[in-house]
């Protein structure tokens, strides 16, 4: 099987790449951002079916583990777990994982709130531990985002945010998180 690959960049396509390593073209499906012409090395995970072979493509041994993880759901196969993480960053993936947001997750082209929901049951033991700065059973940044969505913030757009102001302020209740969310979302 093939483990990694380094090479350069010769086209991209609708959710994957043509790599080119030593004269040869591997397709590659990847949720990274990449620009044509640029040399990347990436780590590959192989899919074999039936009916085809498929590579799929990360930059980080975290992003390649996340996708196994994934793909260890029932009713999430490859296509639907790139859609999640080129949705959703790897590191407030594991956080809405290990918290319980359902929501964050279902904002994944192709994910429902049952999916969702799935994921998070199947999931949330397995990465116990994760690369999270807060306790996973806190209830403040699911509180502290109910807060901010109800005045008509959009939950992607403040997430990482409000993961910063919760694992940097552990002893702050949301009353006191949300002027401080509101400042930051100001520029002030």
């Amino acid at each position: 099987m093939i483990g990694k690959l380094q090479g350069i960049i010769d086209y991209i396509g609708d959710g994957y790449v043509i790599l080119m390593t030593n004269g040869v073209g591997y397709k590659v499906y990847t949720p990274e951002y990449l620009t044509q012409k640029s040399t990347v090395s990436l780590w590959i995970e192989t899919i074999v079916r039936e009916d085809s072979i498929r590579l799929f493509g990360f930059s980080s041994l975290a992003g390649q583990n996340l996708f196994n993880q994934l793909t260890t759901v029932s009713g999430v196969g490859p296509k639907v777990a790139l859609a999640i993480m080129g949705t959703i960053k790897t590191e407030t993936l594991m956080s809405a994982i290990a918290t319980g947001d359902a929501k964050t997750i279902a904002t994944a082209p192709g994910v429902g709130k049952k999916v969702a929901e799935k994921i998070i049951v199947e999931l949330k033991n397995k990465m116990g531990g994760g690369s999270f700065d807060f306790s996973s059973d806190s209830g403040v940044l699911p509180d502290l985002l109910a807060a901010l969505e109800s005045l008509g913030y959009r939950r992607m757009d403040i997430i990482d945010m409000a993961q910063k102001l919760v694992s940097n302020n552990p002893d702050l209740d949301v009353a006191k998180l949300v002027p401080i969310a509101l400042k930051e979302i100001s520029g002030k």
